[in-house]
Parts: structure tokens; sequence; C-alpha cells
């Protein structure tokens, strides 16, 4: 097996942070053939981990170029899954505010987890669970938990090695499933990996390096001192890159790769570009024509080819479809939350995939509901407008997912126009809820029609939010609990549709 790591190093208020994604990949059994897809052996190889740390700011690509790698080794063969380290106390993300976090994306198993695990899903084409997402909320409660057992004997239980520990037993048994994708910040992760690294042996660890390469206009000069500085740091953490992949604007000059491997301590070949793209499809294609599976097959003794050239053929295909794409489609997507996109993450990715299945262009236009009230007519008569003109584009209308009473009266102007001009529209959760409002309220002649989530005393209850999302009859009392954790029904689920009449 094999698993790689992203590890993202940064200076933030005079104190080390650190971002690790992991990616774990299930290698061949030794001496195999592929049969109609499948491996045949009886002896497995040992567990291969690559680590892929990031450097000089966040935000640079850790996450793509952990899931190109995914899927570069994928395509040669190999089986891929994913883990993701998070930093925060919190036991999952079910609490995160939108605005914080982006989306919370709900796995198949019903678990909580980042944006990015929905990424790594679409990216890999893999089904994740809880137990793939490790916050610093659930390794402290594991050793707790242990240590009220009494399992540690009395000890006193420390951040070293009982934490540590407690971080690379979870890592290495969820290897036993397939593997990791993730971030990681907080220094109990990075003495977990320095340890682990010789746990693991040096044939069997590898650690990519992701890092910034600026180029200020003024001078048009790619630096790359924060790159130095970058690498420095992370040796000074006891882990040294294999490989450094230098991001940038435009393609790294031979020069400056040359000055990279000077300084860094690595050879020409070791320093991998990747330049901004039209799109992320291209990345592993980028990837693999700079001989990452050749380096890869040799650094860790991999039973694969020197290429996946022939294997890739599909990405390549999707990255050449996507930069030709000249006919666009324009879809209204009406929310509260729309100032930051990343809450709408898998919305935008379903919109996206299904545009370049009919060989459109997306024109994703975010327009906030509460814009399109009379209030804000009021308020700012522009902001009304300018919402509006926007709608008035659209060829399609897309009402998401969200909670509580604002901004739904702007919703359900955005629906009643959509349907009444005949224009596409999808209503996702609340949005569907919406749908069903405004139709009985201007098609029934229900004026008093509402949901119950909204009205709980509504005279003509048209939705029911226990019918929609709720597994329990207690969802309102779980709202005005002590403890904040309302029970939804979440993951992939059987479901059932029978006739039923509510008087």
């Amino acid at each position: 097996m094999l698993r790689v790591v992203v590890w993202d190093f940064k200076r933030e208020e005079g104190r080390a942070s650190l971002v690790a994604q992991w990616l774990r990949i299930r290698l061949p059994m030794q001496g195999t053939r592929i049969l109609s897809g499948c491996w045949h052996s009886a002896t497995p190889l040992p567990m291969k981990y690559i680590l892929v740390t990031g450097g000089v700011i966040s935000g640079i690509g850790k996450g793509i170029i952990a899931s190109s790698i995914g899927t570069i080794l994928k395509s040669c063969g190999l089986r891929v899954t994913a883990i993701k380290i998070d930093p925060y106390i919190n036991i999952d993300a079910g609490t995160f505010s939108p605005y914080e976090h982006g989306e919370v994306f709900v796995l198949n198993d019903g678990g909580e987890v980042d944006l990015d695990l929905g990424n790594y899903e679409r990216f890999l084409d893999i089904n994740l669970y809880k137990n793939n997402n490790i916050t610093t909320g659930k390794i402290y409660q594991h050793v707790i938990n242990k240590e009220r057992r009494g399992d540690y004997l009395g000890k006193t239980v420390q951040v070293v090695p009982h934490i540590t520990d407690a971080v690379q037993e979870w890592v290495m048994n969820q290897a036993m499933l397939g593997g990791t994708i993730g971030d990681i910040e907080g220094m109990p992760f990075v003495e977990a990996f320095r340890q682990f690294q010789f746990k693991a042996k040096r044939e069997n660890f590898c650690n990519i390096h992701v890092s910034l390469v600026p180029q200020p206009s003024a001078t048009g000069e790619q630096k790359t001192k924060p790159t130095q500085n970058s690498v420095r740091a992370l040796r000074g953490l006891g882990l040294s890159p294999d490989l450094i992949v230098c991001r940038s604007s435009t393609p790294i000059e031979m020069a400056v790769k040359e000055k990279i491997s000077m300084f860094c301590h690595v050879n020409p070949e070791q320093v991998i570009c990747i330049h901004d793209v039209s799109s992320t499809y291209r990345v592993p294609v980028l990837l693999e024509e700079q001989g990452i599976v050749k380096y890869f097959k040799e650094r860790l003794d991999l039973p694969i080819g020197d290429s996946a050239s022939n294997l890739l053929f599909k990405w390549r295909n999707m990255a050449d479809r996507y930069e030709r794409l000249q006919k666009t489609c324009s879809i209204a997507l009406v929310g509260k939350y729309t100032k930051l996109r990343d809450c709408y993450a898998s919305v935008f990715k379903a919109l996206e995939h299904s545009a370049l299945a009919i060989n459109r262009k997306l024109n994703l236009m975010y327009i906030d509901s509460i814009d399109l009230e009379q209030t804000t007519e009021t308020e700012d008569a522009v902001k009304f407008h300018e919402a509006w003109q926007k709608l008035c584009k659209a060829d399609g209308v897309l009402v998401p997912g969200g909670f509580g009473i604002r901004g739904t009266l702007g919703k359900l102007q955005a629906i009643s126009w959509a349907r009444s001009r005949k224009i596409p529209f999808l209503g996702v959760c609340l949005g569907m809820q919406l749908a069903v409002i405004e139709f009985a309220r201007n098609c029934l002649n229900l004026k008093d029609a509402d949901s119950t989530e909204f009205e709980p005393n509504a005279h003509v209850p048209v939705t029911h939010p226990r019918l929609f999302f709720c597994c329990s009859s207690s969802f309102t009392d779980s709202f005005s609990c002590k403890t904040f954790s309302p029970r939804f029904w979440l993951g992939a689920k059987a479901i059932v549709l029978c006739h039923l009449l509510l008087c």
C-alpha cells in the first residue's frame, strides 16, 4: 500500500502552523497480474507513504496536488482512498458556521466533515467514511477515554508520546482500509509524523513539498527565497523534501528551477513545476508529463510502469474539452451564504460537471436572496436592481439548502419568477420546500401555506421538517438542549416512497 500526505507549513502571528494532507494508496500484491481488472496474489507489499507538505502561504493547491497524485497512482492500477486530518478541537464539522469553513460535506455513513473531503471523493472517485476524518478533538477524546478506562495503567498522559502515538495508531489503522488525504495543523501532529517516517522506513516514506514561487509585477522576476525559507523551516522540524512542487502563475524558468535545486539540496529532476492552468483537470497531466510516475516507481519501489500516459487519456481528453468550450450556460444560484462561495462548493461542482457533459461552459451567478426582497429596494435600490438583472439573465435557477427564515422571501420571489416564466428550476433541500410553499400559495390559493420549520403553528403546514431531514421526533427539543447537536437524517440511506396523507 502507499499513502500520500500533504502538509502545509507557514508562519502565522509568530506561531508555526502546519497543514498536511494524507493520501493512502493500496498497492497490488507481489508477483501479481491484472485479470479482469482484479489483482490476484497472496503476499501483500508493505504500506508506502507520501507526505505532501505546503509552504509560504495557504491555498496554493495542496489538496489538488495530493488528489492529482492519487489520481495518477490510481491510473497505474493502485487503490486509493483518503483521510483528512484537521486541527480544530471540534469532534466534527457538523456545527461549523458556513461563513468560517464553507459547506459541511456529508459522507455515506453520515459523517459531517470539511468540504475538502468532497473534493477528494469527486477527484478520486471513491467513497469516504467518518473515520477518514481525524480532528484534534477526536484524538484528544480518544486518548482521554483510554485514560478513563485505565488503559495507561496510571501513567501521566502527555502530548508526547500519548497524543502523537494516537495519531500514528489512527493513521495506521485506517491504512488497512485504504489511504488518506487531509490537512493537519499543530505541533503534536508534526511530531507524530517526524516519528512516523522512521517507523515506516525510508523505502516506504517520501516527502513532497508544495511551495509558492511568486512573481512580483514590478520586476516580473520569479523569486525563490520564500521556497528556500519554507524548505529550511520544514527541515528544522525534522522532515526533508524528496520532491519540491513549485506553484507559480507562469511556467518556472530553467534557471529558477536550478537555483531551487541548488539551495534546497535536491536534484533538478526533483523540482516539479505546476503553473496556473485553465482547469484543475490539467494538473494530473502536468505531473505525469514531468516524470512523477517514474520517480515514485524508483523511490518507493512500486510495481508500476514508468508512465501512465495511456491510463490518463480520459483526464487529457477532459481537460482539452474544458478548454475548447465556447457556448455558456448561465445559472442563478439564489442563497443567503453567497459571500463565501465555498458554502456551495458541491453545488458548484455538480453544475460544472453537468455543463461539461453537455459541452457548455458554466457561468454561475451568485445572488444573495435578501437582495431580491422589497426591503432592499428601499434601503439600496442599486443592489436590488443588480440582483434582479442577474436573475433575468439566467438560463436556469437553483435554490440550495439553508436554515432559518432570513432570506426566504427573496428565494420565494425567485422561485415564483422562474415558475411563471417557465425558466428551468431546481430546489435542493430548503429550496424544494420553498418551491412547494410557493406553488401552494400562488397556484392552489392557499395563502397561509407555510412550513413548520418557520412557523410551528402554521394554519396550512404544507411541509414539515421532520419528514425531510429529522431522524427522531425530538428535533425541536434538540435545539433547546444544553448540548447543541441537532439530529438530522444524514448519510446514504435506502428510501421507500409510499402514499401518505396528512390532514
